[in-house]
């Protein structure tokens, strides 16, 4: 009786861990829909810079432009910003950025290039201070769904080490979101600017939807028509002026979809874990449900045989 008390524990602890990760993978689905209303939101904003930035780029030559944040210079010194995850239970999807990371500080060292990096998440953190890594800027506890402010507040800090001269390149480390179950760690040039950088690009938005009783994000490519500003268009600032207050709109821009895609990366591997766990879950509890049958059965076999023994004793 003692094996089957254990055994009734046993799937009793499973179905409330079970229970915990259907909730926790509810939530991470609710999330993630959060985080497509808010790529649909910023999209109208996006848009029209994009518009501006276009008309600019037809009317200038960015390259006779004499603008700090497009200014090359020759690379001593790249900062790096990795953009991990505050919680772990979603996968791989920490280990595979930071891993992206380190990979290629090793690749600027064996080129003789200093760096240094400005980390986004807790996970990132940890790892790379017990490394003694260089570290300029760490950013833990921001909200799940990224926000504008929080996307400013880490470009400023960009902006600071690129204009100061501190580093000579930043580039960005984040997931790329790919599908529900596939993400892909990339690395992107953010500063300096470059004309082709400006150039518009097909916006995209997840779309959290239910197929069959199952969760799948699927992508939506929105293509913005982009038309050049007229040629009578008279500018009341020098259009190299407006071009330099928009750059930095445009990087704030960059960086807060980075945020997004690494947000819904981070809440779709925590979806797929948590319905990992959840199968397994089922999985065992059916398993210990069949052996906790076999060990009931035969505890009764065993109880039916005692008796039938004791008569045949006791007639004997």
């Amino acid at each position: 009786m003692a094996n089957l008390k254990a055994i009734r524990d046993r799937i009793k602890s499973v179905k409330n861990t079970k229970k915990i990760t259907e909730a926790m993978r509810l939530v991470a689905a609710a999330k993630v829909r959060r985080a497509q209303e808010q790529v649909t939101s910023t999209r109208p904003f996006a848009d029209r810079l994009a518009q501006v930035l276009y008309g600019l780029q037809n009317r200038l030559q960015f390259e006779d432009a004499d603008l700090p944040l497009l200014k090359q210079r020759q690379v001593k010194s790249v900062g790096l910003l990795v953009i991990s995850g505050d919680r772990g239970l979603c996968g791989g999807y920490n280990n595979n950025v930071i891993r992206r990371a380190q990979n290629r500080a090793q690749e600027l060292k064996q080129q003789g290039i200093d760096y240094r990096y400005v980390l986004v998440g807790r996970k990132a953190k940890q790892y790379f201070e017990r490394r003694n890594q260089p570290i300029d800027a760490e950013y833990t506890g921001l909200e799940q769904i990224p926000t504008a402010a929080e996307a400013s507040m880490i470009a400023d800090e960009l902006l600071s080490l690129f204009l100061s001269e501190s580093v000579d390149k930043v580039e960005l480390i984040y997931t790329k979101f790919v599908s529900l179950i596939s993400s892909r760690p990339v690395v992107q040039s953010l500063l300096p600017l470059t004309a082709q950088g400006l150039e518009a690009q097909d916006d995209e938005i997840f779309r959290l939807t239910t197929r069959g009783g199952e969760f799948q994000v699927e992508r939506e490519k929105v293509t913005t028509p982009l038309e050049a500003l007229p040629q009578d268009m008279i500018f009341e600032q020098d259009p190299v002026q407006i071009l330099d207050a928009l750059l930095p709109l445009y990087l704030n821009n960059q960086l807060l979809r980075a945020l997004q895609e690494s947000a819904a990366s981070e809440l779709a591997a925590r979806m797929t874990a948590m319905n990992s766990a959840s199968d397994n879950a089922s999985e065992l509890i059916g398993t210990l449900t069949l052996s906790y049958n076999k060990a009931r059965q035969a505890s009764i076999t065993q109880e039916i045989l005692e008796v039938v023994g004791g008569a045949a004793a006791l007639s004997g």
